[in-house]
């Protein structure tokens, strides 16, 4: 029975927990949210990371009105270093058919979509729009066989995502809560990369 080689592995929604070695200041202690991997490469968003604005506050910069209380003082999260003045919006399937409510959607499998385009930041703004959503600006990427490589390296863990860590956990535990995914705690971790 041959063995798949590693390039088949796909971790859209899974999790990426930086190995505490990683020491590249914008992934540092991260969890990316993974949204999609194929062999073509990855995109996925930083969790973890809150930006110094907050939701009404990019509402009040795209000049929209923000008519659900419960996002106001949510933060927009850093999501990764590119596109970082463009918005990302995660959040929960709104599809009835197969069809999407918003213009610019991208459906990942296990029940979350994500939007780019203004129209879910304008259903927001009505009081309408998705019930839990995750904003951010800017996005990770990799190229072609460069996650890979990163994961030989030691560079992330990973595990299936829950969606609970995304949308009911405080930020400043969110690294903590997706290494318990694992059976882990930080301080079990080595930040030196062991090849045994």
């Amino acid at each position: 029975m041959a063995t798949e080689p590693p390039s088949s592995i796909n971790l859209t929604h899974h999790f990426l927990i930086a190995m505490p070695g990683l020491e590249d200041e914008g992934f540092s202690k991260s969890v990316i949210y993974m949204c999609e991997h194929s062999e073509r490469g990855a995109l996925g968003l930083i969790i973890n990371k809150p930006s110094d604005i907050n939701v009404q506050g990019l509402f009040d910069k795209v000049e929209l009105p923000l008519r659900r209380d419960d996002l106001m003082q949510t933060p927009v999260f850093q999501g990764g270093p590119v596109q970082t003045e463009r918005g990302f919006v995660l959040h929960e399937s709104m599809m009835p058919g197969n069809e999407s409510v918003y213009a610019s959607t991208m459906s990942i499998p296990g029940g979350l979509e994500m939007t780019t385009s203004k129209d879910v930041l304008e259903a927001l703004s009505t009081g309408a729009g998705p019930r839990k959503v995750f904003v951010s600006l800017g996005y990770s990427a990799w190229g072609e066989g460069q996650l890979e490589s990163e994961l030989l390296d030691n560079s992330w863990l990973t595990v299936a995502a829950d969606l609970g860590v995304i949308f009911d956990t405080p930020v400043e535990e969110r690294y903590d809560k997706a290494l318990m995914l694992l059976g882990l705690e930080s301080w079990m971790i080595s930040p030196v990369a062991g090849h045994g």
